[in-house]
């Protein structure tokens, strides 16, 4: 028997999830908690409970399979050193003169083919510090950077967010990497420009800071070619129907290859490319230990979720945006924002926002491509928040301490906000 619970009661249960998230309680603990006491309260018995919550788990299988399969591709470019080679590649080839581009470019795109975040961060870090040390540049410049340049490539890769952004609307990945596209070179231009107006504010590196910054740490490093065999296959392939529909070729569109195998095959492909066949069982340990959190986590959110979209609180929040006069199509990118706040994380975030509210969103007549890209978008102006892993990961990779990490936040913000603004203004215009 289905049950209708109660607006306010699915709105304390997230908040409750919230609190504890706050208070460093385990995330999916901190969102099943929530899930069960927004259900009890909203008039659900026991077996109605869990019920709720089942169907929320199982709502996020599909997302689940893919952000797997995404861990096999994220630990061949990370464990092999192909992140690393491309990362120093980049750096190289433009030289001092681009010293800030260069950098901010790097970690773009190794964040866009694959490589989560902070990690990308941790990689490219050494090679900042060395050219910031060469060149000058202030520790909060060289963040800011690195931070910028990964937030502009994690729209556009395929990590958790991006599988959680498509799946949140029944998109595919690729469709959402496309849109994100321009919004993502916005936010990469706003990070180069803010990054060289501060380049000399903030403290400056030293001989200690430069301990840890060899090169790879005498890591023999695959090659160039190579390096890129992986991404440059995935990428392919999933572009492939997208690429046929805008050029209307028939055989193209037929051709319609998910990621949840696309990015599996691209990695060991990719493994072969770099005589790494049999270290492939070594990468997809490493990949898929990374991604069990967040799959743990979209299980929680899944449950969250379906709490939510049990209630009535779509509907509510359909009356109350209709009844002030602000436009609709706002809730997309201020759930996201509001949501990958609240979680300190941007895919934590994405799943949040687009399963409590995906329904209410759509109802206002956004497409769900145009949905997709807000709220993702929308999930990297402030997910860089102290209570989450990032902050603390990217202060330890600039050997920054806390008062000076925070200094960047206000910075970071406004790349962020550089993407969700300009989405607004592609798609809900």
């Amino acid at each position: 028997m289905s049950i209708t619970l109660s607006w306010w009661a699915a709105l304390i249960g997230l908040a409750i999830a919230i609190i504890l998230i706050l208070k460093k309680l385990d995330p999916v603990y901190s969102l099943l908690l929530g899930s069960i006491v927004g259900c009890l309260l909203g008039g659900a018995n026991l077996n109605q409970t869990i019920n709720i919550l089942i169907s929320g788990s199982q709502s996020v299988v599909g997302t689940i399979l893919r952000v797997l399969a995404a861990g096999m591709l994220a630990g061949v470019m990370m464990e092999s050193g192909a992140a690393d080679r491309i990362a120093r590649t980049i750096v190289d080839k433009l030289g001092d003169n681009l010293a800030i581009f260069s950098l901010a470019l790097a970690t773009m795109v190794i964040t866009a083919v694959g490589v989560f975040i902070p990690v990308a961060v941790l990689i490219v870090a050494p090679v900042a510090l060395e050219v910031g040390n060469r060149m000058h540049f202030s520790k909060l410049c060289l963040l800011l950077a690195l931070s910028g340049g990964g937030k502009a490539g994690n729209i556009i890769s395929p990590n958790p967010n991006t599988i959680a952004a498509a799946k949140g609307f029944n998109l595919q990945i690729s469709q959402v990497m496309i849109a994100d596209f321009v919004p993502a070179l916005v936010a990469l231009a706003i990070t180069v420009l803010l990054a060289t107006l501060i380049r000399h504010k903030g403290s400056r590196i030293d001989s200690s800071d430069l301990l840890e910054s060899s090169h790879s740490n005498g890591k023999n490093l695959p090659s160039l070619l190579a390096s890129l065999s992986t991404p440059i296959i995935a990428i392919v392939l999933l572009l492939i129907n997208p690429i046929g529909s805008l050029l209307r070729i028939s055989w193209m569109t037929k051709i319609n290859l998910d990621a949840m195998y696309v990015l599996p095959f691209a990695a060991v492909v990719g493994s072969l490319f770099m005589n790494d066949g049999n270290k492939i069982l070594k990468f997809a340990k490493s990949g898929v230990a990374r991604m069990t959190d967040v799959v743990l986590i979209l299980i929680g959110a899944g449950a969250i979720g379906a709490t939510i979209t049990s209630s009535n609180l779509p509907n509510e929040i359909i009356n109350l945006i209709k009844s002030s006069g602000v436009s609709g199509v706002l809730l997309a990118p201020i759930s996201g924002i509001l949501m990958a706040a609240a979680a300190a994380s941007t895919s934590t975030g994405v799943i949040l926002a687009t399963g409590s509210f995906s329904k209410a969103i759509l109802a206002f007549g956004v497409s769900p491509l145009a949905a997709a890209a807000m709220v993702h978008t929308g999930a990297i102006v402030i997910d860089h928040l102290p209570h989450g892993n990032y902050f603390h990961v990217t202060a330890n990779a600039m050997h920054m301490d806390i008062k000076e990490r925070s200094t960047a936040i206000l910075y970071e913000s406004l790349v962020g906000l550089s993407a969700a603004a300009t989405a607004v203004l592609m798609f809900a215009f």
